[in-house]
């Protein structure tokens, strides 16, 4: 770590944490693409695959033009049975820091509620992410959601 903990900084990024879930638990697709930067990368994959170095991924994007045309699609084109999220993010661990850009770990479970059933667990692991500090604060430049199950319900719709 090369540049000293301004503990502002750590404050912001775990409010960060702490906004893109809430905003995802909201089903504010709309606003999930602010949380990035233009050239970002967002991934979605099986730890099995990360564990070997295998390059594929349940989702794949990257750049916030396709993170938003994932907003079209979930809003617009994507049949499914709609259900709520709820999130459980962890407290970001600083793995790497430099001045404008922190490389941070932290593990998260999604819960999914469908309007007529129990709250089941969805989807639990950990993000490996690439912070970058912008004019409008931090921001994902590079997020990667490692799922511990090799078997997700259905399908992932929502962002994790």
């Amino acid at each position: 770590m090369t540049a000293e903990l301004n503990i502002q900084d750590y404050i912001a990024v775990q409010q960060l944490y702490a906004d893109y879930g809430l905003t995802l638990d909201r089903g504010d697709f709309d606003h999930w693409p602010d949380f990035f930067t233009d050239d970002c990368r967002y991934l979605v994959q099986p730890r099995d695959n990360h564990d070997r170095g295998l390059p594929l991924a349940t989702i794949m994007l990257t750049s916030k033009g396709m993170l938003l045309d994932r907003v079209y699609g979930i809003k617009e084109t994507l049949f499914h049975d709609p259900y709520y999220q709820r999130h459980v993010i962890g407290a970001p661990v600083i793995r790497e820091r430099e001045a404008d850009t922190w490389r941070c770990e932290a593990s998260y479970a999604v819960f999914r509620t469908k309007r007529d059933q129990l709250s089941t667990v969805f989807n639990v692991g950990r993000s490996l992410d690439t912070l970058q500090r912008t004019a409008d604060g931090w921001r994902f430049a590079s997020r990667l959601c490692v799922y511990d199950s090799e078997m997700v319900p259905n399908s992932i719709i929502y962002p994790v």
